[in-house]
């Protein structure tokens, strides 16, 4: 792979070692932005060690979340803490802006009470780079997501999405819409914005389409 000097600079900022948030059902996408409540007292080490460091966490999923101590799914993003607010009894809140994906190259010993990864970053070194326009079917995708919404009489704000460039769009949908944790990582594993927006696109529309065949005929 071919590696700007200006991509590989910021490559230097992502740590080798980091942390890790098993969280089912939870996604994180470069550039993205994922609010967390963190009150599970391993988790609350976890934040206070980072903002000492790196600043860093890398978000990931487990494969069998009703396990306390699953395999954790391949791929994950790291994201870079932001607005971390403590209270008083020791929660924490905090914003983690998406950074860049990668896999789990080996997972080490538990020196913390929170486990802890060798990220590997190379193949998705791309995600540092500026966005590009996303070459995507707009329209489709919007359609696909009209019809998502009025099968479960859901509302949004149309005029933001309109206005939203074509990466945002498709990171919010992505990470906001209820979605199953396998539907999730196929979409963080998607090569880029382009081939996420088409798998957007198609559970949008299989989504609309159970819904209403879910719905309850009306009675004549």
């Amino acid at each position: 792979m071919n590696v700007s000097t200006s991509t590989a600079a910021a490559a230097d900022g992502l740590a080798p070692t980091i942390p890790v948030f098993p969280l089912s059902g939870a996604l994180l996408l470069p550039r993205g932005e994922l609010p967390l409540h963190v009150f599970e007292q391993r988790y609350r080490d976890m934040v206070r060690d980072s903002a000492s460091g790196h600043g860093l966490i890398g978000m990931i999923q487990p494969t069998r979340p009703e396990a306390d101590h699953s395999d954790l799914y391949g791929t994950g993003c790291v994201g870079r803490m932001s607005g971390l607010r403590r209270t008083d009894d020791g929660r924490y809140y905090l914003t983690l802006i998406g950074l860049c994906r990668y896999d789990v190259a080996e997972e080490l010993p538990m020196t913390h009470a929170y486990r802890e990864v060798v990220a590997d970053y190379r193949r998705y070194l791309s995600d540092i780079d500026p966005a590009e326009p996303a070459a995507m079917d707009r329209r489709k995708l919007l359609s696909a997501l009209r019809s998502y919404l009025d099968a479960r009489g859901m509302e949004t704000d149309w005029g933001r999405l309109q206005r939203a460039d074509g990466e945002t769009l498709v990171n919010a949908l992505a990470m906001t819409c209820p979605f199953d944790p396998r539907e999730r990582q196929a979409l963080l594993e998607a090569a880029d914005v382009r081939e996420r927006a088409e798998l957007l696109t198609s559970l949008l529309a299989m989504g609309g389409l159970t819904a209403h065949e879910a719905a309850p005929s009306s009675m004549q």
